[in-house]
């Protein structure tokens, strides 16, 4: 499976044959200036939560690719006054098979607000199953014992943890985080883009290997595969 990094908690995943983005935003971020959205094709876009650092871009790139918004009720809501039609609403617990698999979404602990204020609805954490590969992205969280329910579902190959402090978990608790969903690769999100959440990349690292789990930091626009 490919995975395509566009920085902060946005990167895209190519499954089952389709694109699916996440968390899309790269225009207000000046480490992603080098990406163009408009270059950037899509399928499905999933949303973690409304705040403007997840749901920057999501509008432009829905509209330009006809791509089907995956959501909270609340950001659906939202993103069909805006004139994205193509949205499918889902909430915390619940599950629903797509084209490229299967997505249930997980409680994550954080906030949520939508860009112009409003109510952005509960925050979440996607499961993604597929015959192919199967991985989580937590989403904007703390740590949470409800991450121990992800491998009675399915074993993952990998996790999308955030690692930068602040707003969210650092990478101690990321860490634990894989620990509790056994999971040995791992692709850190949420770092670096604001003052408050810059790491040092070589001791993050290494304190990942010392716990056997490899941490992944690709370059903004990088392509790995997992």
């Amino acid at each position: 499976m490919k995975l395509t990094y566009y920085g902060h908690s946005c990167f895209l995943v190519e499954l089952g044959g389709k694109k699916i983005l996440f968390d899309p935003f790269i225009t207000p971020n000046e480490l992603a200036k080098e990406i163009n959205i408009n270059t950037i094709e899509a399928d499905f876009i999933l949303i973690s939560h409304g705040h403007v650092d997840h749901t920057a871009d999501c509008i432009a790139i829905a509209n330009r690719t006809r791509a089907q918004v995956v959501c909270n009720w609340e950001i659906s809501e939202w993103l069909n006054k805006q004139g994205v039609q193509n949205t499918h609403a889902m909430n915390i617990g619940g599950k629903w098979n797509f084209d490229f698999g299967t997505v249930r979404c997980i409680n994550a602990v954080h906030s949520s607000s939508l860009p112009d204020g409003t109510y952005g609805g509960n925050p979440m954490g996607f499961l993604l199953t597929s015959p192919g590969k199967s991985f989580y992205y937590s989403g904007d969280t703390a740590l949470t014992m409800d991450m121990q329910l992800i491998n009675r579902w399915t074993q993952i190959d990998f996790a999308i943890l955030p690692i930068g402090d602040n707003f969210t978990m650092d990478y101690a608790d990321a860490i634990e985080a894989a620990h509790m969903l056994n999971a040995t690769s791992v692709l850190g999100v949420h770092y670096d883009t604001f003052p408050p959440i810059k790491i040092n990349h070589h001791q993050v690292k290494q304190s990942f290997a010392t716990e056997g789990i490899t941490l992944h930091l690709p370059k903004i626009g990088e392509s790995i595969d997992f």
